[in-house]
């Protein structure tokens, strides 16, 4: 199984791509991971459909090559980052070549207050289902970065046991869509 990450936050030493660690750690050894990298990627514009913009088409093969999705994001005043809504609509036009469709994904977000990201967490979920991915309902995952990890941006001990669990049940999840 091919499983794509990524991860919403652009800062260097991101929670999120600590967190997807975490995750990852669930997955089966012989589980194909690959980080998409979402930073390069120009702002979407219907006026680039037409052009050939060698960021957009190498993202849109990267996606379309991936058999499921691992989204860990931090909220952004509440929201979605703006890089992943980008990156979500680059691999989701022009009209008629959406290659999320029929996708599975996990969704895990946070903050480092104790809402975890929850507002944000429904809007890429808003998102995606707009996008015909099948998010996975349960176990919902709003995180509190100042507990899952430690000052040195590691997986805290009692959160690396949580995060891997998580992993596992999205394998569990994808095989029921995709087998």
């Amino acid at each position: 199984m091919k499983y794509g990450v990524i991860i919403g936050s652009l800062r260097e030493g991101s929670y999120s791509r600590a967190v997807s660690k975490g995750i990852i750690a669930g997955l089966p050894e012989d589980a194909e991971v690959t980080y998409l990298e979402i930073g390069q990627l120009p702002l979407y514009s219907e006026d680039y459909d037409k052009k050939d913009i060698p960021e957009y088409t190498e993202f849109r093969k990267a996606v379309a090559e991936q058999d499921a999705f691992i989204f860990v994001s931090p909220e952004h005043n509440r929201n979605i980052p703006a890089a992943l809504k980008n990156a979500l609509d680059i691999a989701s036009r022009p009209v008629g070549e959406n290659v999320w469709a029929g996708k599975p994904a996990l969704i895990a977000t946070g903050s480092t207050s104790g809402t975890g990201g929850m507002l944000s967490n429904h809007s890429i979920r808003q998102s995606l289902v707009f996008l015909d991915m099948v998010a996975m309902p349960q176990p919902e995952m709003y995180l509190n970065f100042s507990t899952t990890l430690n000052e040195d941006n590691t997986i805290s001990e009692h959160s690396a046991d949580y995060l891997k669990s998580r992993g596992q049940i999205f394998d569990e999840f994808t095989h029921k869509i995709l087998d």
